[in-house]
């Protein structure tokens, strides 16, 4: 692939397509405000142009990023990075905001994160058939509370959630240094 460069490079790990369709969103939404901005899915090992900022999607595993989206955010040393993230919880949940804060920390071991943002999205339906066979009372177990958010989760992301993603990583955009990333 060229590495042709631009303000953003777009990386991506999705499950279910959620992260992909935010990805595609911002992509969008950022060369509507001006910004210059490629997409390239995370198997590809995109390798990020002179000062380009790489915004990496990712999908929550067990609290953190997926393990494509770590290995590649391993990889990367000395960028500015803005994350976003999808996940079944909702996006204002301590989860999330854990979840977040963690793969904010990692980025910002051996680079400059400019923030993140978290969308809720739908959930796998073989987890979800998972969670329905654990027993009631255990973690993760099959409730109404958690039927609910199942119902809500399905639903996004939306047009409301691409626009929120685009706004957001505009912000993280905003705040990168020309100086990093020559």
């Amino acid at each position: 692939m060229e590495n042709s460069g631009g303000i953003a490079l777009v990386v991506y790990s999705s499950k279910t397509g959620n992260t992909r369709k935010v990805a595609e969103g911002i992509a969008s939404g950022l060369g509507e405000r001006g910004f210059s901005a490629r997409i390239v899915p995370v198997e590809d090992k995109p390798q990020p142009a002179g000062g380009e900022v790489v915004l990496l999607g990712f999908w929550v595993d067990k609290g953190s990023a997926d393990k494509k989206a770590l290995a590649y955010l391993k990889s990367l040393q000395g960028r500015q990075i803005g994350l976003f993230g999808t996940l079944g919880a909702y996006p204002d949940s301590d989860h999330a905001k854990k979840s977040a804060q963690k793969v904010e920390e990692l980025a910002a071991k051996k680079n400059t994160c400019l923030g993140s943002f978290m969308c809720q999205g739908k959930i796998d339906p073989k987890l979800i058939e998972m969670f329905k066979k654990i027993p009631a009372g255990f973690p993760h177990s099959m409730d109404e509370e958690r039927r609910k958010r199942h119902e809500e989760a399905a639903k996004h992301p939306n047009d409301a959630d691409i626009a929120a993603a685009v706004a957001a990583c505009a912000v993280m955009l905003e705040k990168r240094s020309p100086k990093e990333n020559s």
